[in-house]
C-alpha cells in the first residue's frame, strides 16, 4: 500500500486535474454537451497513449543516447521546478480552440500528460516497477476523466478562487518534488562516479 501511494501521489500532483480544470472549462465552455464528451474522451485517450509509449521506449532512448537515469532525474527535476514556478507565479487565461483537436492538444498533451507527468512516471518505473506505475497512471487518468466529466459541478462547488488555490498548492508540492528529484539525481551521479572509479 505504501509503495502504491508513493507512486500514485507524485503522478496525482504532477497531473493536477483540479488545477487544469479552469483551463479545460475555458477551452470548452462554448461547446455542446456531446462535443464536451468527445473532447474528454479524446484527451484521456491521447494522454494514456503518450504516457504508455513513453514508459515503453523512454529507457531505450536513454540507452541509445547514453543518458543515465540520474541525468534524467536532475534534468527532469529542473524542468518540473520551472513548470511549478511558472504556474505558481502567473495564471494564463485560456482561449477557444477547435473542438476537433482541443482534446488531443493542448488538453491531452501537455495539460494532462505533459513534461511533469512523463518525467515522474519514468522515474517511478525505476523506483517502484511498471505495474505500480501504470496502475497509478491509469487511476489518475480515471480521476482526470471524472473531473472533466463533472466539471460544471466541481467548479460550482469549489468556485473559481477555490480551483486556483488548489492549483497553486498542487504546484507548490510539485516544486518540492522537483527539488527531491534533483537531490536524488545528484546523489546517484556521485555514487555512479565513485563506483566507476573503484
Amino acid at each position: 500500500m505504501k509503495a502504491f501511494l508513493l507512486s500514485f501521489i507524485p503522478i496525482f500532483v504532477a497531473m493536477d486535474a483540479i488545477g487544469v480544470l479552469p483551463i479545460y472549462i475555458g477551452f470548452t465552455d462554448h461547446l455542446k454537451k456531446s462535443e464536451k464528451r468527445r473532447v474528454v474522451t479524446q484527451s484521456i485517450v491521447t494522454a494514456f497513449a503518450v504516457g504508455v509509449v513513453f514508459m515503453l521506449v523512454g529507457k531505450w532512448i536513454f540507452g541509445v543516447l547514453g543518458v543515465l537515469v540520474a541525468d534524467f532525474k536532475i534534468a527532469g527535476g529542473i524542468v518540473l521546478f520551472a513548470i511549478s514556478l511558472r504556474d505558481l507565479l502567473r495564471y494564463e487565461k485560456p482561449q477557444h480552440l477547435p473542438a476537433e483537436t482541443v482534446g488531443a492538444v493542448p488538453i491531452g498533451i501537455p495539460l494532462i500528460t505533459g513534461p511533469a507527468v512523463l518525467t515522474t512516471i519514468l522515474i517511478l518505473i525505476d523506483s517502484y516497477g511498471a505495474v505500480l506505475t501504470i496502475s497509478s497512471f491509469v487511476i489518475n487518468l480515471a480521476i482526470a476523466w471524472l473531473t472533466f466529466t463533472y466539471a460544471a459541478m466541481i467548479t460550482k462547488f469549489l468556485g473559481k478562487a477555490g480551483s486556483r488555490v488548489f492549483s497553486k498548492i498542487a504546484h507548490l508540492f510539485l516544486a518540492a518534488i522537483a527539488i527531491m528529484m534533483i537531490r536524488k539525481g545528484i546523489i546517484d551521479t556521485v555514487a555512479y562516479f565513485f563506483s566507476a572509479k573503484a
